[in-house]
């Protein structure tokens, strides 16, 4: 059953559409830190409570990690502060009938209360508001590649990850072919999202077995935020109704090219003007322009965490693999970490190459559009455009990219630039997250040094 977009304003939109409506229960749900779609049915009657009143989610679920595992260096929460309920307000914009097997009502929320400054959709409204005071405001679109395999949550434990057939053999990039073989899925897709205003501008093969790419519609940056969110968790949801299972890793095979994140952005005044344009200039970018991308370039090694916050992100990040491994830019250049798109005065814009579809929308959002706001603040050049394969660079050390997880976790609490954007509890809390996950995997026995080391060691 198609779902619907309810299209409410405010707490009194929403009350009148309970009443009218009487559903039993409502379902309620978050991103937490890393990006992970947490929720819960609620009774009606306690949902009309929590519409003025909040509701609470014991607040591990913002001090834990993808698998549940409590953090053990978070000043934010532990067993030191008991695990005290956090507080959610209902986001009345957000309601929708789920677009699945039943009518069931959803609205997501947001942390408030003292979760507020480590909240990821707060923290991207919070860089979203300083831009505005500079008289700006960014529409951004992002498109995901996930790979989908024939499998089952089961399947994938029986067969250890190993083995996995995927949705079609091969490479295949841009099939007609497959995509009208597989015709239903792909409608099935498409009006998904649509019924629920998530408008996919395409959807189509990509290079690897089984990789799907799709671009969502371009929109302010914190509905883009809250739309990519959704279609990453709904994507998921979809894959399985129908037998199947869908994956964002940034790289789930190392002799595959991962999946990127890529997010397109430009500026516009408040009035809705494009800031980006200049036609006197020779790439036709404007000053601002020119400092939000010197901006973008000077911090992406600090902000790294937030671009690529997993361990298995930095697989991806490798020369050969169309992914960038440095803060390069160049015009309509796909081996730079940012690259110029020429266009109208409204269609001009920059491609942010460097988060995989494992990103956190918000978060990536904020230090994509934070950066370069300080470069426009302080009037960041960005050098000279990268002409031919960037790899080939000589990069230095501050332009180049962390190469793994804790140093990009450790770069990132160290930063003045990130406290100062978004906020010294936020920095504090997500660097000693990253810093746990790359503890976590420097704990783990993986396959490669079984096979390596076992016999011969």
């Amino acid at each position: 059953m198609a779902g619907r977009h309810l299209n409410l304003k405010s707490t009194e939109d929403v009350r009148q559409f309970v009443a009218e409506q009487d559903p039993k229960h409502i379902k309620v749900g978050f991103f937490d830190i890393d990006g992970v779609f947490r929720g819960k049915y609620i009774a009606k009657a306690k949902f009309l409570s929590a519409l003025e009143n909040g509701y609470g989610f014991c607040d591990a679920v913002l001090g834990w990690d993808v698998a549940d595992t409590l953090y053990d260096n978070s000043s934010f929460t532990g067993w030191h502060t008991g695990y005290p309920d956090a507080n959610l307000r209902i986001l009345p914009e957000s309601g929708m009938i789920l677009p699945f097997d039943n009518e069931t009502v959803f609205f997501s929320s947001e942390f408030a209360g003292r979760a507020k400054d480590i909240c990821p959709r707060a923290v991207l409204r919070r860089v979203l508001k300083r831009a505005e005071d500079m008289g700006f405001m960014a529409k951004t679109a992002m498109e995901f590649e996930f790979f989908m395999f024939q499998e089952s949550p089961d399947s994938l434990e029986e067969k250890g990850f190993r083995n996995l057939t995927p949705l079609t053999p091969g490479n295949f990039s841009y099939s007609a072919l497959r995509s009208i073989v597989h015709e239903d899925l792909y409608q099935d897709i498409l009006d998904t999202f649509s019924s629920i205003d998530i408008e996919l501008e395409g959807l189509h093969a990509e290079t690897g077995p089984g990789v799907l790419e799709t671009a969502i519609a371009v929109d302010d940056a914190l509905a883009m935020a809250d739309k990519a969110s959704i279609f990453k968790a709904f994507m998921k949801i979809l894959a399985q109704k129908r037998g199947l299972m869908a994956t964002f890793m940034a790289k789930w095979n190392q002799e595959l090219s991962g999946q990127s994140g890529h997010t397109h952005m430009s500026l516009w005044s408040l009035d809705e003007k494009p800031v980006f344009f200049d036609p006197a200039d020779q790439h036709k970018m404007s000053p601002t322009m020119r400092h939000f991308l010197g901006g973008q370039l000077a911090y992406l090694r600090d902000f790294a965490a937030m671009i690529a916050p997993n361990v298995n992100s930095y697989a991806r990040l490798t020369p050969g693999y169309w992914a960038p491994t440095s803060a390069t830019w160049g015009v309509d250049n796909r081996t730079v970490g940012i690259r110029v798109i020429p266009g109208s005065e409204k269609s001009h814009r920059l491609e942010y190459r460097i988060p995989g579809s494992d990103v956190n929308p918000y978060l990536s959002m904020a230090a994509a559009i934070g950066s370069g706001l300080l470069g426009i603040e302080k009037g960041i050049e960005p050098g000279e455009p990268a002409l031919g394969n960037a790899y080939d660079l000589d990069v230095p050390m501050d332009r180049q990219l962390p190469t793994n997880l804790e140093s990009a976790g450790i770069l990132f609490g160290a930063s003045d630039a990130a406290k100062d954007l978004f906020g010294e509890a936020f920095v504090e809390h997500f660097a000693a997250s990253r810093v746990f996950e790359a503890h976590e995997y420097g704990r783990a026995v993986t396959d490669w040094e079984l096979r390596r080391y076992f016999e011969v060691l």
